[in-house]
């Protein structure tokens, strides 16, 4: 046998007097313990941030498809109307008797429309804005929270 091999068999025989066995598993146990119950914490918080998240999404999505409806709907009266309106200026158009007043007519109907485009793109400027607002709130709510509690850990 070596010389380091008969020095620890010397010190295994002879003990560590620091080192206590009993203490050292108890020492190993504690340490498990805190290992599990802080992976339990993480655990839970992470459940939670997804379920947070998951109900957030769902709202989202809801709103998504309630808006689109509206916004939908909307476009669809923009473009009857100015359907509407061309085919009433066809007609008008059918009955015109001299160049001067089919330039008067013309001039009119696109003023008109023009006018017509202008009032539309607003409304639609409007119900866009309340659409993105209304999709976006959800999950804005959910990541301001998530932001508040992780400044408060």
């Amino acid at each position: 046998m070596s010389k380091t091999t008969e020095k620890t068999a010397e010190f295994i025989d002879n003990g560590y007097p620091a080192l206590d066995a009993s203490k050292a598993i108890e020492y190993v146990n504690s340490v498990a313990e805190k290992g599990v119950e802080q992976s339990k914490e993480v655990y839970a918080k992470f459940t939670a941030g997804s379920e947070t998240t998951q109900k957030a999404l769902e709202s989202s999505f809801e709103a998504a498809k309630a808006v689109g409806a509206d916004l939908s709907l909307k476009t669809i009266a923009v473009l009857r109307a100015n359907a509407d309106a061309g085919f009433s200026h066809f007609e008008a158009l059918l009955a015109v008797r001299s160049p001067s007043e089919f330039v008067e007519l013309q001039t009119a109907f696109v003023r008109k429309q023009v006018e017509k485009a202008v009032e539309q793109a607003k409304e639609l400027q409007a119900v866009t804005t309340k659409a993105v607002e209304d999709v976006s709130k959800p999950i804005k709510s959910a990541f301001e929270k998530a932001v508040k509690e992780f400044k408060v850990a």
